[in-house]
């Protein structure tokens, strides 16, 4: 990518479009373009019609999403379904027809069978049935994955998809009714030491292993492989390694510092088993995860503080 390019950012305000953002800025990227749902809301078709012509960016990451945990995904199944949807659909189409021929599509590592062989490797895509509680969200997903492929196929466009693992990180969501694991653990554990209870109650089991990928590093593949020129299949983006979400609880009360005993309601679901990606893929085309996972939460623990705390 040439420094003067113009590159648009959906979803600049979430975890993953600041990421982002942060990223290119880093590297001397002086012509971001972002907008907010106020300036243009992405689920009105003319809106992003007349915004992308207006602008007519040389690139697009569309970062843009309704997202939540188990239960906001099974809870307001029709808004996961619809909103993105009607996201992607417009984003793409009119990239498409204002002639941008480079966008990168995220995804969610939710799109993959429930029982997939582990790790999942991107060719086990609809081969066989999703995890229930989050099925709206991983159809839209995955819908979005296939327009790239047939706006490629059709058009001749440069769309890729890109598969994210459980991220986490600067700017996430700590609403405890819509927040995804991690960052409902780390709120948990402060509010606990806060009020000095002598236990914390995790949801499930606390044996489905995850793997958890810091939003920056991300970011930093985002960027790679944009600027690789690559233009193949989806691609997973991970760290390959996961732990149990009893380990993730133990590290997230040792950071934030929480001394009473964990304990584990085990009438709340587990969701899938296991979600390990397969990264060989990205390894390949020459970018690695560099933040481990208890530095990742010390760092996204310090926002929290400053902006919950």
């Amino acid at each position: 990518m040439d420094q003067q390019a113009k590159i648009f950012v959906a979803g600049h305000r979430g975890m993953v479009g600041s990421a982002i953002v942060r990223r290119l800025q880093g590297a001397g990227f002086g012509r971001v373009i972002t907008r907010s749902r106020q300036e243009v809301d992405l689920t009105h078709q003319q809106a992003v019609h007349d915004f992308i012509g207006a602008e007519r960016p040389d690139y697009v990451f569309l970062a843009a999403a309704k997202v939540g945990g188990i239960q906001a995904n099974n809870t307001y199944r029709a808004d996961f379904l619809y909103e993105n949807l009607i996201i992607e659909a417009n984003l793409i189409h009119a990239c498409h027809t204002a002639g941008v021929q480079r966008l990168m599509f995220l995804g969610s590592s939710c799109i993959y069978p429930k029982m997939a062989p582990q790790p999942l490797k991107e060719d086990c895509l609809l081969t066989g049935p999703l995890e229930p509680t989050n099925e709206p969200y991983a159809i839209a997903k995955i819908a979005g994955i296939k327009l790239c492929e047939a706006y490629n196929d059709q058009h001749g466009r440069q769309y890729i998809s890109v598969m994210p693992t459980n991220l986490y990180g600067l700017n996430d969501n700590y609403d405890l009714n819509n927040s995804h694991v991690l960052p409902a653990l780390i709120r948990k554990a402060h509010e606990a030491k806060v009020r000095g209870d002598k236990s914390l109650v995790v949801w499930g089991t606390g044996t489905p292993m995850r793997e958890f990928l810091y939003a920056d590093d991300l970011a930093d593949a985002c960027v790679h492989l944009m600027q690789s020129g690559y233009s193949g299949p989806l691609v997973n983006i991970g760290t390959g390694t996961d732990v149990t979400i009893r380990e993730l609880a133990e590290t997230v009360v040792s950071v934030v510092g929480f001394q009473g005993e964990l304990t584990f309601d085990t009438t709340k679901p587990d969701g899938t088993p296991r979600k390990l990606m397969d990264v060989s893929r990205l390894h390949g085309l020459g970018w690695r995860a560099r933040t481990l996972l208890k530095d990742g939460i010390a760092l996204a623990y310090q926002d929290f503080l400053k902006r919950h705390g």
